[in-house]
């Protein structure tokens, strides 16, 4: 009997917090009677109900949050340097996949893996920054379209593998890896667009 209150116990709790919405878990209260029998709610009813979650602050970027201010930044950035907003985005992606922290093996840093020296050339203080990050690789972006006449997979593949590569080799450097990463690019570039059409 014990066993068979406790899996159902167990049960409502879970069920519970599948069902609530984000964040909802914060309004769980309890309440045990007299023959010991726990019961849960959403809302506080009567004041035999407490908290079963204390409330705390919430975390400074939630997955949501962060999300928004990534989005936020590159739409300000896109304005900034008159550069497609898709475009950035696709670079974002591809370079990091929207982690502001990631570092690459070769030291790469943030959203748009701004190496020091680049990151250094654009006076960039905290290259993990969100707005900052954005902001100069989105300038670095558009100072290749500028110099390669807004050819966009020729700026992409100088944002990879440097300027001075692209014109040694008179075009996307024969580097397998930056071969790849136009191709990614522009692949995420043609999806975001798509997708800003149809709004």
């Amino acid at each position: 009997m014990i066993i068979k209150r406790l899996f159902s116990l167990v049960f409502a709790f879970t069920w519970l917090l599948a069902s609530a919405e984000p964040g909802a878990s914060e309004n769980l209260y309890k309440y045990r009677d007299a023959k010991g029998v726990i019961h849960l709610t959403n809302i506080q009813s009567d004041n035999r109900f407490r908290p079963v979650f204390k409330r705390t602050a919430p975390p400074l970027f939630t997955k949501k949050s962060r999300r928004w201010k990534i989005d936020r930044a590159i739409e300000k950035a896109s304005r900034k340097h008159s550069l497609d907003s898709a475009l950035i985005r696709a670079v974002v992606r591809a370079e990091s996949n929207f982690n502001p922290y990631a570092v690459s093996y070769a030291g790469a840093q943030g959203l748009m893996q701004l190496m020091p020296e680049t990151a250094d050339y654009l006076d960039v203080i905290n290259p993990f920054d969100i707005e900052e990050n954005i902001y100069a690789g989105a300038k670095y972006l558009k100072q290749q379209l500028n110099h390669f006449d807004g050819d966009v997979a020729l700026s992409v593949a100088a944002y990879n593998a440097g300027r001075s590569a692209v014109i040694r080799h008179g075009g996307i450097p024969p580097y397998k890896q930056t071969k790849t990463y136009v191709k990614k690019v522009l692949a995420f570039y043609n999806g975001y667009k798509k997708i800003s059409r149809s709004y």
